[in-house]
């Protein structure tokens, strides 16, 4: 069953000096009068999410795919976790042969029988599935990201999660049950 998170993710370990909820909405604020306000915090989050999963052999560099338009990704370009490994991007198409070598998948628009194949290619393989817009879950995604006015929160598919072959930090399980 998908949980919705009712607070930012990325801050979920006070990583910033101020408390999360003054943190997030001074990012969104910020980058409103830069173009798009929620492109810094899907950067902190997706880079958050990567933090917090483990891989049986990591991954370095790890390898970010995107698949579809993605309306919020512009700041995923040049993530660092934070033990030096890289995360690099790369663009792949929506067929689930051009999963190879990905760590990461990040969905963006698609409709929804593509972005589930995908998920369905990477289940059991180690890649940790990202959906950004998929309000409904429809794509099985491990997490699916919420765009809120002023709040960027994200829903946890635990099933997805444990067919993954992935292990999720508990505190991110406690999180997305509101913990």
């Amino acid at each position: 069953m998908i949980r919705v998170a009712t607070i930012i993710f990325a801050a979920m370990l006070a990583s910033f000096a101020a408390p999360p909820a003054v943190a997030a909405e001074e990012s969104l604020v910020l980058a409103a009068a830069s173009g798009d306000p929620y492109a810094p915090a899907v950067g902190r989050m997706v880079q958050s999410m990567v933090e917090y999963t483990r891989w049986t052999s990591p991954p370095n560099p790890v390898e970010l795919c995107i698949s579809g338009p993605a309306d919020h990704a512009s700041r995923l370009d040049g993530l660092r976790l934070s033990d030096g490994r890289a995360i690099v991007r790369r663009s792949i198409s929506a067929s689930p042969l051009a999963l190879a070598g990905c760590d990461v998948l990040y969905l963006g628009r698609l409709p929804a029988s593509a972005a589930r194949g995908l998920t369905d290619a990477a289940r059991g393989k180690g890649v940790l599935t990202i959906a950004e817009s998929d309000p409904d879950g429809r794509s099985q995604a491990m997490f699916v990201l919420v765009f809120r006015p002023g709040a960027l929160t994200f829903r946890l598919n635990i099933d997805a999660v444990s067919r993954s072959g992935l292990r999720v930090d508990p505190r991110v399980l406690r999180l997305a049950q509101g913990g």
